[in-house]
């Protein structure tokens, strides 16, 4: 009996550790396999299901890595050997080491020697593109599960870090689908974004960081762990194949390292290379997509300018099955498509199994090549350090045209007869060489060179938003050192606290793409032909476009310079507010103070603007009574606002009162609109979120002072009379619940605009930005477009492509400095600028209540980015103000609170949102 005892009392003992290593199956823990059809995964099943296998396996490890907007936890998986993960804070270590390049060659290659390749593959970013989240699911059982040779050597050769990106995204979209109980009717016609505030824009955020899933992202990949290969799943593909990936079409930003180039089509090809070996035809690349390495802020792409491999691949794929479409010119092999796949119906299940086969392509790259990788990223640091060290001039297109146009006018101007002794043989191919006399004129001019660091001074009017800049760079890993005490550079003398970013550090490539202008070269079908459009924004430089001041410094500098721990946050400048009887005035020029004064407000504490500029302050800077001390305190340390306490009243002022500030959506979300509905929430403006049926409803004047339709909202003039501008295909009233009714329909020219007007009339004020400006159009007012030619046939038509083209840069415009709404603005500043609308103003717009507020006064107004046929822009409006009966319409043609990144036309907007009464 004891015998037997003791072999029941072993088996129940092997009998639970073989439970305690079995991991569950995805179908086990869900009720269906990931990928089958008409099913999806909520983030609060995933969750479960990461942390309940986390738990369980000893090859992984769960990892909250923050919150998001809507207050659930971003989890990181991180799936390797037990040998492995027992060193974790070692192999970070030695990731972060070799990334920074702050070693010598020996130590680098010691380390690579010892260390692990760290690869980082993401899911769910964009949540209606399901396959992303759902194949992390999968990835995540398979890496844990299986015990193949090939899964057993990635364990043992690689860290991989495992990240649901858009939690909130997940559940939102997969209660939606799942709460349809006929499977035949599910859909991803969700009512509102799938980020709280941006949605598809949370893959427009990864060099600002505004967002927390954002910041949480990149810390871990800029800071943390810093991998390098970072793969970023989306879906769909191009119509007639599955997957759209890697390499991907010119240009490339310049700033780039040659190996991020290479680097991509290296993992690109073991990726492939797998999906063919399997059978599994449909990929396709370069010219076969539209995705380029131009640009900065994606997921995928912020990561080149880090020397880190950003992978996208783009599926097909759907719970509600789909086909792949007959495509006549994709069954040609070729090189953008070498393995062409057949029309068919298409299962999800077959779109999980094609991503699990691109993450092991990638997964065994790093095991293959990990050593290659890990020095690699280390070589590319010590080149960026390198080159900002000695002068260097990288290689822009405006350059290379310089070297050309200063060849051509050579030629012209030389006599005809004359002997060219410098001149060298043409060589084969028929092409003429240029001397070198032409090279050295631009590529030694000391002037064209890249500079050595940048100074961000504090003493800066507005200076928080320079922190805000500056914290925007310490998210991405960037190194930013901070000054002690006054110091001078080129006889510049800079005070205490001033911010310093200097280029010759591992990620010189980011840190110039922040300060430098991009120069987007001219890219076209063919000579004469249409522009190829840019994938996303041809020109961002994030301190033009915050309106930060900074110096541009050439030559080497040092001083006394405290360097910032990396990631380190740095606090708003506390600014200390003393006692003042006469009150106190806050500079309009400065972001914040509008934060301050929503806060005085909300506290019963008046407030008026200056009509006029002192010496101390802009005109429009805010007065507030010495009661408003206390709130002031707090604004200096939280904000910080400086507050000037002076004697007296000034004696000319507009006293201003909250306004009743309506912000226009629609089903389905507006990303625009989110945006500005999370700006107003940083900087303390109530507002109400109204949709069509609240517009045709009328009476708008009785609940609201101001509306702001933020780039879209309002139909073309030539719509119908009772058609509006739809956002995508919105459903019958009966296919939703009941709550999200009110949120359905369009602006109409039949109903709504009429109210609109009525609104107006009646002492109301709306604000429109971008293509919603099309309401001054709808009004009457006079003006025009000013983008348009007269064709042989005297037919006024809009400007064709091959003549004009501006896709998303930033332009420098002119401000009218006496309009109240461009109050705090200087006489000249930087916009971002995408097609936006342009304007001529009739000769009796005076005379009519018109007043231009911005206007292009250069025939080249082109910071940073591309602009084609710029010169139709001299003289064009871009933003005025009309009087509608008692109220007023302000249009922005630029997008002035673009992305919440366009710190310096914040005002343009703020301004606009007060009630104003004349005082004495």
């Amino acid at each position: 009996m004891i015998r037997i005892r003791l072999y029941v009392v072993l088996f129940i003992f092997s009998a639970s550790s073989s439970f305690a290593q079995t991991i569950p199956t995805p179908k086990e823990h869900f009720g269906f396999t990931i990928g089958e059809d008409y099913n999806l995964a909520t983030f609060t099943q995933a969750e479960a299901y990461f942390k309940k296998v986390a738990e369980i396996s000893d090859r992984a490890e769960y990892v909250d890595i923050g919150p998001t907007e809507e207050g659930r936890r971003q989890p990181m998986m991180i799936i390797s050997s037990p040998a492995n993960l027992k060193k974790l804070d070692r192999y970070k270590e030695i990731s972060q080491k070799l990334a920074h390049a702050e070693i010598t060659e020996d130590e680098a290659r010691a380390l690579v020697m010892e260390g692990k390749p760290v690869i980082w593959i993401d899911g769910g970013l964009h949540a209606t593109e399901t396959v992303g989240s759902h194949q992390l699911i999968e990835t995540y059982y398979q890496l844990v599960s299986r015990k193949d040779p090939e899964t057993m050597k990635i364990l043992d050769n690689v860290i991989i870090l495992l990240s649901q990106v858009n939690p909130d995204g997940q559940e939102i979209v997969a209660s939606w689908y799942m709460n349809e109980k006929d499977p035949k009717k599910r859909n991803m016609n969700i009512p509102r974004l799938y980020q709280k505030y941006v949605g598809h824009d949370n893959n427009r955020d990864f060099y600002m960081m505004n967002m927390k899933e954002t910041t949480n992202t990149s810390l871990q990949q800029y800071v943390e762990w810093l991998p390098q290969i970072i793969y970023n799943h989306h879906q769909t593909s191009p119509a007639g194949s599955v997957v759209a990936g890697p390499p991907y079409r010119d240009p490339f930003n310049h700033l780039l390292d040659p190996q991020i180039i290479t680097g991509v089509e290296g993992v690109a090809a073991s990726m492939i290379n797998r999906l063919h070996v399997e059978g599994k035809p449909g990929y396709t690349r370069l010219a076969g997509s539209v995705f380029s390495t131009w640009w900065n802020g994606g997921l995928r792409t912020t990561p080149y300018f880090h020397n880190i491999i950003g992978i996208l691949t783009e599926i097909t794929g759907n719970p509600t099955p789909m086909k792949i479409p007959l495509v006549p010119e994709r069954l040609i092999p070729n090189n953008a498509n070498p393995f062409p796949v057949m029309p068919q119906d298409w299962p999800y299940r077959r779109s999980i199994d094609y991503s699990v086969s691109l993450n092991y392509g990638i997964l065994n790259y790093a095991v293959r090549n990990g050593d290659e990788l890990m020095y690699n990223i280390y070589k590319m640091g010590k080149s960026s350090i390198e080159k900002g060290n000695k002068d260097t001039w990288t290689l822009y297109p405006k350059y290379s045209q310089a070297v050309t146009e200063g060849f051509e006018a050579s030629k012209k101007s030389a006599p005809a007869n004359r002997a060219r002794p410098d001149s060298v043989a043409a060589p084969a191919f028929g092409a003429n060489t240029i001397p070198q006399k032409f090279f050295d004129t631009v590529y030694t001019n000391p002037v064209l060179r890249d500079p050595r660091g940048f100074i961000l001074p504090a003493d800066q009017t507005d200076f928080p938003t320079a922190v805000k800049f500056i914290n925007a760079l310490i998210k991405s890993g960037i190194l930013v050192h901070k000054a002690t005490a006054p110091f001078t550079v080129e006889g510049k003398n800079y005070p205490a606290g001033s911010y310093i970013v200097k280029s010759a550090q591992a990620f010189r490539p980011h840190v110039l793409d922040m300060f430098e202008p991009q120069n987007h070269p001219n890219d076209f079908e063919y000579p004469g032909g249409p522009p190829i459009r840019p994938y996303d924004a041809a020109g961002w430089t994030l301190a033009f476009q915050m309106g930060v001041k900074f110096d541009r410094i050439l030559n080497a500098f040092d001083g006394p310079f405290d360097r910032i721990p990396y990631g380190q946050v740095q606090p708003m400048p506390a600014a200390a507010t003393p006692s003042s009887k006469g009150g106190y005035l806050v500079d309009s020029r400065v972001n914040n103070a509008f934060m301050a004064v929503n806060d005085l407000m909300k506290a019963g504490i008046e407030v008026y603007r200056t009509k006029d500029s002192t010496a101390a302050a802009a005109a429009g800077s805010f007065f507030i009574p010495a009661k408003g001390k206390s709130i002031l305190q707090k604004a200096g340390a939280s904000y910080g606002v400086k507050s000037l306490a002076i004697s007296e009243r000034p004696s000319s002022m507009v006293k201003v009162a909250p306004a009743r500030i309506a912000l226009f959506d629609n089903y389905g979300g507006s990303m625009p609109s989110g945006w500005v509905r999370w700006m107003m929430e940083q900087y303390n403006f109530p507002f109400k979120v109204i949709y069509p049926k609240d517009i045709d409803s009328g009476g708008l004047a009785s609940k609201y002072d101001v509306i702001l339709f933020i780039g879209g909202g309002i139909p073309p003039v030539n719509a119908g009379s009772g058609e509006g501008r739809g956002f995508g295909r919105q459903p019958k009233p009966e296919e939703i619940a009941e709550q999200y009714r009110p949120w359905l329909g369009t602006i109409t020219p039949a109903k709504s605009i009429p109210e609109l007007k009525k609104f107006m009339e009646a002492g109301g004020q709306i604000v429109t930005v971008g293509s919603s400006t099309t309401l001054a159009y709808h009004l009457g007012l006079p003006v025009t477009n000013a983008l348009t030619e007269v064709n042989a046939k005297g037919e006024t038509k809009n400007l064709s492509g091959e003549r004009y083209y501006i896709p998303g840069s930033i332009l420098k415009v002119s401000f009218n400095k006496q309009a109240p709404a461009n109050w705090g603005m200087a006489s000249e500043a930087d916009v971002v600028f995408s097609n936006s609308p342009v304007f001529h103003i009739g000769p009796d717009a005076a005379i009519k209540g018109l007043t231009p507020l911005a206007w292009f006064s250069s025939a080249k107004p082109l910071v940073s980015g591309w602009a084609w046929g710029e010169t139709y822009l001299k003289g064009g409006v871009v933003a005025f103000q009309a009087k509608v009966g008692k109220g007023k319409l302000y249009a922005f043609g630029p997008e002035i609170t673009f992305r919440g990144q366009s710190h310096g036309t914040f005002k343009l907007l703020f301004n606009e949102l007060y009630k104003t009464n004349l005082t004495e």
